[in-house]
Parts: C-alpha cells; structure tokens; sequence
C-alpha cells in the first residue's frame, strides 16, 4: 500500500514565496510570487514597466520577460509538493499566442505529473483583461537534496 504524500502547509508555501519576493532579483525585475492555494504558483507583473515591453516601439510585453515568467512558475512548481528540495528546470516549450499588452499580467502553474526525479508542469500567462496570451510546458529535475537555506533558493 501506497502511504499518502504530505504536502506543505499554506505557511511554508507563504514562506517560500516571502524569501523569493525580499530578493534582489524579483524586486528589480519587478514580478512578485504567491500560492493561491496548494496546487497553483503564481506570478504577477503589476504594474508592467516600460523596460519590461518589447522593441521598435511596441507596448506589447517582451517574449524574453514572458520567457522568465515561465521560468519562474514552471519552476516553482516542485515546492508544492516539497518547498525545501532543490530542483532545476531542464526544458520549457513555450507558445506565444497573442501579444501580451496592459499594465498588468499573471502566470499560474502547475503540476501535471511528477515522479521522484522528473516532473512534468504547464503554466500559462494572461494579460490584464484576463485574456490567455502563452502557454508553456516545462520538464523539472527534482533533487534529493535540500536547499541551502532550508527554505528556499532565494536565500544562502
């Protein structure tokens, strides 16, 4: 018999998020992250800067920004089945359906099917009217070991 997986507690996963938002990193690029619940990451741009929109004069929000959104939620998945293990992204596919335009915009993600090792998630990115702009599909490495931090990639 197969015992039940433990998932982490609305706290730990609040914290986790709360190490990610105080880093350097997220702050300057301007995108903060959260659980809604235990199955879903979230990512919010709010507001979208001028930096973060495309080139030769477009309001439309850069590919390569929506790309590190998706890097960020696809690979924030593994902490809603264990905040405290390492993991790493090894492949997005990602979709670019319809120009991502306004002052703001989400990603949630989520798991698909994940084994010991590999998972497997899918994230897509709507635009402030909540119209779905991209789609992508990510293959995660999960690791055996923890963070150094214990809690979170964003620190130690």
């Amino acid at each position: 018999m197969t015992e039940p997986t433990l998932r982490p507690t609305a706290e730990q996963l609040a914290r986790y998020a709360e190490l990610f938002n105080a880093s350097t990193a997220l702050n300057l690029f301007g995108v903060r992250l959260s659980f809604p619940d235990n199955e879903t990451v979230r990512v919010d741009i709010d507001p979208v800067k001028p930096e973060h929109r495309g080139g030769l004069g477009t309001d439309a929000v850069n590919g390569g920004v929506l790309a590190a959104i998706f890097d960020l939620a696809i690979g924030c998945t593994p902490a809603l089945l264990d905040p405290t293990r390492r993991n790493a992204t090894i492949q997005l596919s990602m979709s670019f359906e319809r120009a991502t335009r306004g002052d703001s915009l989400s990603a949630l993600a989520w798991i698909d099917r994940a084994g010991e090792t590999l998972m497997f998630s899918t994230a897509v990115i709507r635009d402030a009217s909540g119209d779905e702009c991209a789609r992508c599909q990510g293959v995660l490495r999960r690791s055996k070991l923890t963070w150094a931090s214990g809690e979170s990639p964003a620190v130690g």
